[in-house]
């Protein structure tokens, strides 16, 4: 809500600037004060972009743990989480942001079966506390799917704050500890 308040007074600010170009320039074209606003008009765009938050995770090759399918499907989740954050600051709309909330978590669960199946097969020894967890993970993202329905914007942005600080410290913790064994096991 707060996002759509800044938006609205950002988009009311620009129409004012307009208005106050094509004022100028009808009643003064030459004067300084036409052009500065002009030239204002021009950077606001790229002022608000460069101030504005960027809540969006870009992948980093960091985030490889050298086993190419599992890295695939990690910058698949990363840009299924950057389709639901899409969803939610564009306000797309409840069906859209529910559609998109559920191939994330429908995808993760993908994930976490390859991921537990690749463990399994190749005797990972922390397999179990591995495999609780995605348990917990998912048990969590249910729980905010359950807040969804009782407070939809403050779901959201509780879920997209979760979900990017759980996949990013994920990643770099338990599946790079469990990618160097599975490597030397001969996955791929």
């Amino acid at each position: 809500m707060k996002r759509n308040i800044g938006m609205l007074g950002f988009v009311v600010l620009i129409l004012a600037l307009i208005t106050a170009v094509i004022l100028k320039l009808v009643a003064d074209p030459a004067s300084p004060v036409t052009w500065a606003l002009v030239a204002l008009l021009l950077v606001i765009p790229f002022a608000y972009r460069k101030m504005s938050p960027q809540h969006f995770i870009e992948w980093k090759n960091d985030y490889n743990v050298g086993i190419e399918s599992i890295d695939q499907q990690h910058r698949k989740l990363v840009n299924l989480i950057n389709q639901l954050q899409t969803a939610v600051d564009y306000s797309t709309g409840e069906e859209f942001e529910r559609e998109a909330l559920d191939e994330l978590v429908d995808y993760t669960k993908t994930h976490f079966s390859y991921e537990e199946g690749l463990m399994e097969k190749y005797g990972y020894p922390d397999f179990e506390p591995h495999k609780a967890q995605h348990r917990k993970m998912i048990a969590q993202v249910e729980a905010v799917l359950a807040e969804y329905e009782q407070d939809q914007d403050r779901a959201m942005n509780d879920a997209l704050n979760f979900l990017k600080d759980w996949l990013i410290n994920h990643i770099n913790g338990t599946d790079k500890q469990y990618s160097s064994f599975l490597i030397e096991k001969g996955a791929k």
